[in-house]
Order: structure tokens, then sequence, then C-alpha cells
């Protein structure tokens, strides 16, 4: 018996009428219509700025009431959020722990399709057990039905946690469990139903611009600077000494040589050099305020003004 539909589809399994002769185009031809349905991902993000900066604002406000952001999906979806969460500690410094990334399958979901898992919504729950009312809890599903999302996100409102979706249905019936739902209409894919593509590229394309925000906003950079990583390997070290440089005014010398007082740390190195402050003195007024350079150096000059 044929398969008869409940709901009607989202539009993320529509048949997109722009790419109907996909398999009858060149390369060139193939990889253009492509790129010309990708911008539509771009699109779909800056039209839904006010809900993201919505999300910024709540992320920012959990993370410096010392709770902690949780990302909850399966498959695409759910790897970019594992992707998001890993990248944020080398990028800025973070605490392993404070993004936390819950993909339906576990890690072998992240290399491997274990398709049959997105339907748990038990599992999701589960998975959910350890979010508390301080939290803030983003569930990521393209068709904004993924049962195992929805059992997190209901779990994680149940503990007082904070929820968004993001999602590319307008419609999704997951909305009603979050606070806050981010409906990014990137329609139809070039193939049909692929949600690693449109929906895909839209969804990682946020949660970059939501943690690069709550980051800048928290003070981990200095001007467009990545002034919040450690220096643990040559690669880094030579990055933070062009850091230190731009950002300081000084040479590679003298850059190299605060960042080794610093033991490795470019915010101290940074401020030491700023404020012409030793490293300790520099990593006391860094944790004080947050490691927020811009916020210590004010205080520094502050002080010195003072004396």
């Amino acid at each position: 018996m044929p398969v008869r539909e409940s709901v009607p589809p989202p539009l993320t399994e529509l048949r997109n009428p722009a790419t109907h002769d996909l398999d009858e185009l060149s390369v060139p031809q193939l990889v253009d219509r492509i790129a010309d349905q990708d911008l539509q991902a771009l699109q779909a993000v800056r039209a839904a700025r006010e809900e993201i900066a919505q999300l910024v604002a709540l992320g920012v406000g959990v993370l410096r009431g010392g709770g902690r952001i949780h990302y909850f999906g399966a498959g695409c979806s759910g790897r970019f959020g594992v992707l998001d969460a890993a990248e944020v500690v080398p990028t800025f410094g973070v605490e392993p722990g404070v993004f936390v990334a819950h993909l339906a399958g576990g890690p072998t979901a992240m290399t491997e399709a274990v398709e049959d898992v997105e339907d748990d919504a038990d599992a999701g729950g589960l998975d959910a057990a350890e979010v508390t009312g301080a939290d803030l809890v983003i569930g990521l599903s393209a068709s904004g039905a993924t049962p195992y999302v929805g059992g997190a996100l209901r779990r994680a409102s149940a503990s007082g946690a904070a929820t968004a979706l993001v999602s590319a249905n307008p419609g999704a019936p997951l909305a009603a469990d979050a606070d806050l739902h981010i409906a990014l209409v990137t329609g139809p894919e070039a193939v049909t139903g692929s949600t690693r593509m449109k929906a895909g590229t839209a969804q990682k394309l946020v949660l970059t611009a939501f943690s690069t925000a709550v980051m800048v906003r928290l003070g981990r950079t200095y001007s467009n600077l990545m002034v919040s990583l450690t220096a643990v390997n040559d690669k880094l070290r030579r990055c933070s000494v062009r850091i230190l440089c731009e950002a300081a005014g000084v040479d590679a010398d003298a850059a190299g040589l605060a960042l080794a007082a610093a033991g490795g740390d470019t915010q101290v190195a940074l401020l030491g050099l700023l404020a012409d402050l030793p490293a300790d003195r520099a990593r006391h007024l860094l944790a004080h305020h947050g490691g927020s350079v811009k916020d210590a150096l004010r205080s520094a000059v502050e002080a010195q003004a003072e004396s």
C-alpha cells in the first residue's frame, strides 16, 4: 500500500523546479546551478538576523550566568553542532564542556549514517537529562520535526532551560516546543530532500554567526583578532606573535618575549604589552573582568591614572 502523508511535507522535501534538468547539465553548468541555489542559504540567514540576534543575547546571558549551551541534532544538522562546539574551544579559548553537542546515535553517527536514531524522542530526552535551568538548548532540525530533537527540547523546557529551534521549515511542528524559532527559508533542495545542501549550509552559517557573536560580546576577541587562543604549538605561537604585533604595535621579538612570559596565553601577553603590566598582574585583571582584554585594559588605565 502507498504511504500516505498525514501532514504536508516541509519545503525541503519538495521538488525544485529550477533543477529538474540537473542530470542533463554539463559539469560547469551543474556547478553553477548548485552555486546559484546555495546563494539562497545566505539570503535565508540574512532574513533571520533578528531572531539570530535574539539567540545571541540568550547565549551571552546564559554563559555570563555560568550556564552551558547545548546543541541537539541528528544526521547532518547534528554534525554541524558537533563541529561548532569543537571549534569554539581552540578559536576562543573556551573551556571544554561550555558548548556541548549531542548527536543522535552518539560518536558513531559523526562518520556513519545512523538513520533510525533520529526517530527516537525518548533518546533525545535522555540525552537532555544533564541540562539545567541555567542552560540554553538549541535544537537543529532541517524539517523542524525530528523526534530526537523534540524529545530534547521538551526535557530541556521541563528543566527550566531556555530553548531554541533552528530549522528550514517556517511551519516546523517543533516550534511549539521552543522559546525561539529561527526559520531559514531555503526552499526545495537542488537534489530533492538532500538537506545537507542549502538547509545544512544555512544551519552551519547560523551556528558560526551565533557562537562567534557570543564570544565577541563576551570579550573573547580584541577588535577582530583571535586573542583568546593559547599558543600550544609552533603554528599557534606564530599566529599569536602576529596578533600581538598587530594589536600592540610591537615587533616580533617583543611579542615573542611577552608571549613566553605569559606562558603562551595571548590575552595575558597582549594586556601586559598594552598596559605595561607583568604577566601575573595581567592574568589577575583578566580573570576579574571575565577574560575581556578591553575591560581589563580600561581598568588598568584608570588605576594608573589614579596612582
